[in-house]
């Protein structure tokens, strides 16, 4: 199965990737479904059913809010986040949604999306299913969706173990474990970065790619800068303050401050600055999903400003890298909290930035491979438990913990030659049967842990 760097990194919208990339993504392909089999003009009313972590936590995450986009049309690359909010209101208020952009059709918005709290469809806990209807009630059409994780979605035939969109492409270089990567490195004499991008070569030129990547490394800038600059009241009730533009101004104007951890505190800040933007519906590089979103661009943004020698080869080598390591969880175990924690998150944010900066800092691939392992290693058992389903509680702060811990998981590896006792491969593994060992309300149901044992105010 074939995966690109361009897979796991995408450009989206906050507050979370499987919660709102994927149902809107979902949504806009029933749309453009009906209008493609010929039932967009005979359609009056559509419906949304969402179940499983979808159900539970879809209020807070915004999936009812990203299904009524989708419907409408829009993308998460595309859509304008400062009127998204404006747009669902109005088609609420108005009882009417233009379905596809073109095709008016009457919508009620307490009885057309509907959240299934205690249900689930069978192959994914994030699952949803969507028809279309004509004027006397009969069903046109009818699809069921599941979000699988960092936005990506598979239709309703898929199974339990699908993790990933077909694709059949031939790879040169292919390879589904640590030790196939390594073992290919070692017999072409290439490091890790180098076998992604003879692999992503496949798909378009290393031009093409590199002006992507850097596109990319842009959107993640953005959003630091915006979320530094953005002062105030995170939306959804908890009334979480935003902390990156305090942070910021003290930082910058303490330039004589000799501190030896002062770059942690740049760290922090920039993993809070995205975070917090995703929490309040921004502009979102999903690296590998929405809910991690802070941890590779805080990792780069300390390779860029305190690395010396740093450059924009360095930023396409890094994101290469850390999208191996992505591309292993992925296809082996699960980047989705509603399905393993948020080991599978934040553990494998962890683990690919951890990798993308030994990359760059020069090490060899058993030295990437283990900071990779040692990244999801020390975040294994770790809980999805957002309070109030919001993605602020424990996440925002957990991004730059975790960021923090990528760095120091690089740095290690590079004190020694490579070798270590649990490979990246058992850690995966684990991380795949700590999650399937897990409870339910310990996956992104807010059924558990911090969001039964914090007040919500």
């Amino acid at each position: 199965m074939a995966l690109s760097v361009l897979d796991l990194f995408s450009v989206g919208i906050g507050p979370s990737s499987s919660h709102t990339v994927g149902p809107m993504r979902a949504a806009k392909l029933f749309a453009d479904g009906l209008k493609g089999d010929g039932h967009l003009s005979s359609t009056t009313r559509v419906q949304a059913e969402l179940f499983g972590s979808l159900g539970a936590t879809g209020r807070g995450h915004g999936s009812d809010k990203a299904v009524v986009l989708g419907f409408k049309g829009l993308d998460p690359e595309t859509v304008d986040t400062t009127t998204a909010d404006d747009q669902v209101a109005a088609a609420a208020l108005d009882a009417e949604l233009m379905i596809a952009g073109t095709h008016r059709v009457d919508f009620n918005w307490d009885e057309d999306v509907v959240l299934h709290r205690r249900k689930s469809l069978p192959a994914h806990p994030n699952g949803m299913t969507f028809r279309a209807l004509d004027h006397a009630g009969a069903v046109l059409s009818e699809r069921s969706f599941y979000s699988i994780g960092g936005g990506f979605v598979v239709d309703g035939d898929a199974d339990a173990g699908d993790r990933v969109v077909a694709d059949a492409t031939v790879l040169p270089y292919p390879f589904s474990t640590a030790d196939e990567l390594l073992a290919i490195c070692k017999r072409e004499g290439m490091s890790i970065s180098d076998v992604m991008l003879a692999n992503e070569l496949t798909w378009r030129t290393e031009t093409e790619l590199r002006e992507e990547l850097l596109k990319l490394w842009a959107v993640m800038r953005e959003c630091v800068d915006n979320g530094c600059a953005a002062e105030g009241i995170l939306p959804g009730g908890l009334n979480v303050k935003r902390r990156a533009p305090s942070l910021f101004k003290t930082l910058t104007a303490d330039t004589g401050v000799t501190d030896p951890l002062r770059a942690m505190e740049w760290v922090n800040l920039y993993a809070l600055a995205v975070n917090e933007e995703n929490a309040a519906g921004g502009r979102i590089v999903t690296a590998p999903t929405n809910g991690a979103a802070g941890i590779v661009p805080a990792v780069l943004h300390y390779y860029t400003k305190f690395v010396p020698g740093a450059n924009d080869d360095g930023v396409v080598r890094f994101l290469l890298a850390a999208a191996a390591v992505g591309i292993l969880f992925k296809i082996n175990a699960s980047i989705s909290g509603a399905e393993v924690g948020c080991q599978g998150e934040v553990g494998s944010a962890c683990s690919m930035a951890a990798a993308g900066l030994c990359e760059v800092l020069g090490g060899t691939p058993e030295q990437v491979e283990n900071a990779a392992e040692v990244g999801i290693e020390h975040n294994l058992g770790l809980t999805c438990d957002p309070v109030g389903g919001l993605v602020q509680i424990p996440c925002i702060e957990r991004n730059a913990i975790a960021s923090v811990k990528a760095i120091n998981a690089a740095r290690l590896s590079l004190h020694g030659d490579g070798s270590h006792k649990v490979s990246l491969d058992k850690a995966i593994k684990t991380m795949r049967e700590t999650g399937a060992d897990m409870k339910t309300k310990y996956k992104e149901t807010s059924r558990g842990g911090l969001a039964v044992n914090v007040i919500e105010c």
